[in-house]
């Protein structure tokens, strides 16, 4: 598999994420994003007309749409099944709810986040606004299950719904979006950083680093 990939991309970091967790090999090319532009460049806009990263390439397949490709690394690569069932109709449509979700998530947080980062423009009031509502969202969804920090987005198995949610609400202090009005989606966050095979990205530390700086 190859991974056209950007370090900052929280979109990249979702697929860099589940390829670890399922420890899985594959070869990255990094994508000048910015400053650089190389995503709109004509042999990156070859690849993926649309210009954005992530791009997945494995054998004939090539995917540009991040939650497609968390589907279908998980459909294709994952024996056990977990990350991605299918079988159960209800888990399906609940996982393909929260998938949509993640598009919300990057759409508010994610542009807040490319405002305070590289200002980009934007109407940051309005972006953070709406970060807070999906963020409240998925807050009362983690409350309502009665969430102790055990259990996910669906059921008590972590899937792809956690891998394509939880960067866009990791990242969100970047964009100004802080989370401590949010106790469950904090437990969550650690619920996910806790998961074997766990890695980083700039912005999003591993829990032992995340755990030194709360003690601070």
């Amino acid at each position: 598999m190859i991974l056209y990939d950007y370090v900052l991309s929280g979109s990249a970091y979702k697929v860099r994420l589940l390829l670890a967790l399922l420890k899985l090999e594959y070869r990255s090319i990094a994508v000048d994003f910015y400053p650089g532009g190389e995503h709109q460049k004509p042999d990156f806009l070859a690849l993926n007309p649309a210009g954005t990263v992530p791009v997945l390439v494995d054998d004939d397949v090539t995917l540009c749409d991040t939650q497609a490709i968390l589907a279908y690394v998980a459909r294709r690569h994952d024996a056990t099944g977990v990350w991605f069932p299918v079988e159960d109709p209800v888990v399906l449509g609940k996982i393909l709810q929260w998938l949509a979700f993640a598009g919300r998530l990057t759409d508010t947080a994610g542009a807040a986040r490319l405002h305070d980062m590289i200002n980009r423009p934007l109407d940051i009031d309005r972006a953070r606004n709406g970060a807070h509502k999906v963020l409240r969202e998925l807050e009362a969804h983690l409350t309502e299950r009665g969430y102790e920090g055990g259990s996910f987005l669906v059921g008590d198995n972590p899937t792809i719904a956690d891998i394509a949610c939880f960067p866009y609400v990791a990242l969100s202090p970047d964009g100004g979006i802080e989370h401590d009005d949010y106790p469950a989606i904090r437990q969550w966050l650690i619920a996910v950083r806790r998961l074997p095979g766990f890695i980083e990205m700039p912005g999003i530390h591993a829990l032992h680093d995340l755990n030194q700086e709360l003690a601070q």
